[in-house]
Formats: C-alpha cells, sequence, structure tokens
C-alpha cells in the first residue's frame, strides 16, 4: 500500500502567500495614518469649500445660493482689482526671477570661481528667512526715510524721495523686488543642480565649433534645462497666485487697493469685513481656475504634448 504525501508544492504556495499578506498588512500599516491624515486635512477641507462656496451668508449662517457668488465674482470691482493686481506680479516678477536665477545658476557653475560655496549660500539665504520678518524690513528700507531713498539721493539719481509705499507704482515695484529677492535664490538651486548633471564634453565640443558663451547659453543650457525650467515657471506662478505676506506686510494692500492680491481679499472677506466664508471660498477656488488656466497655457507653450 501507498502512502499520500503531502504536495510540497500546495505547502510552499501556502508560505508564499503567507508572507505576501503579512507584508501587505506591514506595508497598509505604514501608509494608512499618513493616508487618513491627509483626507482630514487636505481633501476634506478642500471638498468642504467647494461645497460652501455654493453658499452664502454672515458668519456662519450661510444658506445655499447655487452660482450667485460665481456670478458676483465677475461683477466685484475689488475682486477685479486684486487679479488684475496679481497677473501684473505674475508676469512681471516671474520671468525677470527665472531669468536672473538662469543667469546666477550658470555663473556660479563655472568651476574657475572662487569661493562658490559663499556666493551660493548668500543667493540661497533670503528664501529661508522668515515672511513677516524680510517683509517688514523692506517696509523700512523703502520707507520715505529708508536706506533705498537716502542712498539714490546721495548718488543724485534723485531729488526728492520716492514714495515707495504710497504711491500705486512704486508700491508695486517694491513688491516685486521683494518677491524677486527672496525666491529667485530658491529657482537658482534646481537650476544649478540640473547643470551638474550636464556633460561637460558638449560644452566643450560646442567650443571646439567657435560657439561663444552667449550662443552655449541659448543653444545648450536652455534646451537642456526645459523641463526644471517649466516646474520653475509653474511653481512660481502658483506661488505668485497666491501671494499674500508681502503685500500684507509691506503696503496692507494699500494705496488705496493698489497693490492688493486675491489672497488679501480673501483675508479680507473672512477676518476684515463682515466674514462671508461663503463668497471668499468662492474667490479662493477663482485661484484655483486661474492656476489650472496659467499651468496649461505654459505647459502648451513649452512643447509638452501631455498637457
Amino acid at each position: 500500500m501507498i502512502s499520500a504525501k503531502p504536495s510540497t508544492n500546495t505547502s510552499v504556495s501556502y508560505s508564499t502567500k503567507k508572507r505576501f499578506t503579512k507584508t501587505t498588512l506591514i506595508g497598509w500599516s505604514f501608509i494608512t495614518l499618513a493616508s487618513v491624515l491627509i483626507c482630514i486635512f487636505y481633501f476634506y477641507p478642500m471638498v468642504h469649500a467647494l461645497i460652501m462656496s455654493f453658499q452664502s451668508g454672515t458668519g456662519t449662517n450661510l444658506k445655499f445660493t447655487g452660482l450667485d457668488n460665481y456670478a458676483r465674482l465677475l461683477k466685484d470691482p475689488t475682486f477685479i482689482t486684486a487679479v488684475k493686481n496679481t497677473v501684473i506680479y505674475l508676469i512681471i516678477q516671474v520671468p525677470v526671477m527665472i531669468f536672473l536665477a538662469l543667469f546666477l545658476s550658470v555663473l556660479l557653475n563655472d568651476k574657475n570661481l572662487k569661493f562658490k560655496g559663499f556666493f551660493r549660500t548668500a543667493i540661497f539665504l533670503p528664501c529661508v528667512t522668515s515672511l513677516v520678518a524680510y517683509s517688514v524690513i523692506f517696509k523700512y528700507l523703502f520707507g520715505v526715510d529708508g536706506i533705498i531713498n537716502m542712498m539714490l539721493m546721495k548718488l543724485s539719481f534723485v531729488s526728492e524721495p520716492i514714495q515707495w509705499l504710497t504711491d500705486p507704482f512704486w508700491a508695486k515695484i517694491t513688491i516685486v523686488i521683494a518677491i524677486t529677492w527672496r525666491w529667485t535664490g530658491y529657482n537658482m538651486i534646481f537650476y544649478l543642480s540640473s547643470l551638474q548633471n550636464i556633460d561637460s564634453s558638449i560644452y566643450e565640443a560646442a567650443k571646439i565649433d567657435g560657439a561663444s558663451p552667449i550662443q552655449q547659453f541659448f543653444k545648450i543650457t536652455i534646451p537642456m534645462l526645459k523641463p526644471i525650467i517649466l516646474f520653475t515657471s509653474i511653481t512660481s506662478t502658483i506661488g505668485t497666485l497666491q501671494l499674500f505676506d508681502e503685500v500684507m506686510n509691506i503696503t496692507k494692500g494699500g494705496p488705496g487697493n493698489a497693490t492688493m492680491t486675491i489672497s488679501q481679499y480673501i483675508y479680507n472677506l473672512s477676518f476684515k469685513y463682515t466674514p462671508d466664508f461663503g463668497y471668499a471660498a468662492t474667490v479662493s477656488y477663482a485661484i484655483v481656475i486661474m492656476i489650472v488656466v496659467f499651468s496649461i497655457i505654459q505647459f502648451k507653450v513649452a512643447g509638452d504634448r501631455n498637457a
């Protein structure tokens, strides 16, 4: 009589399945808490704000009003002014900052440059400073009796102090200078790290062919950095559309509403004026729509087929 032996394949299969189940459970135990926290603190507020954008009322006494808030946006002169100001910052500041960051990264990538570490740190340092602290410092620097006016008058560039904070035009210029000073070094680090991954033989071949440094910059550097330029352009656009701290601390949106941004208007609707959280949520989703539109435009301009 032949005795039946247990199948080795069945035993191995059961062991593998048990080990796979254990590994899966361990993996889920790591990501479950993070997923729950993300849902609570990110997705729930987003969905709740979207629902709230269809409601209106004072304080927490909100009632459903459909698309009335979105129709109100198109007729709200303060919102239109805030959008114009924000778009002006975007159109002027982002291209200047991107080009300046590119220029500085190329300079600091030079192998023959001395004290590269010092210069890199000095340019990057502004982006790790406190938003409120640096905004207050800029407010004093560009005051009527500030250092900037004193230097300009001493060098005979101007005959009288410039009203940096009280003139609508110069107030916008002050905000642009402030955010450019802070975020140029941040973008420069991205470009610098990408430049260091470009094979130096490409530039050597270009030199042999007689390409000038300017030709190398526009024909080699910029095309090779195209993906990272697109990334920094989009993140800079998002940051500018959400601009709040600098305007709030330097000009408080003034003079009048000459420097007010969309984010500051949301703050005013929620905490400064009679609280209207429903309309404030509507304005916040206007920023979301603008971010999506500008991002798509940038993808199309960059020639990304996946946009």
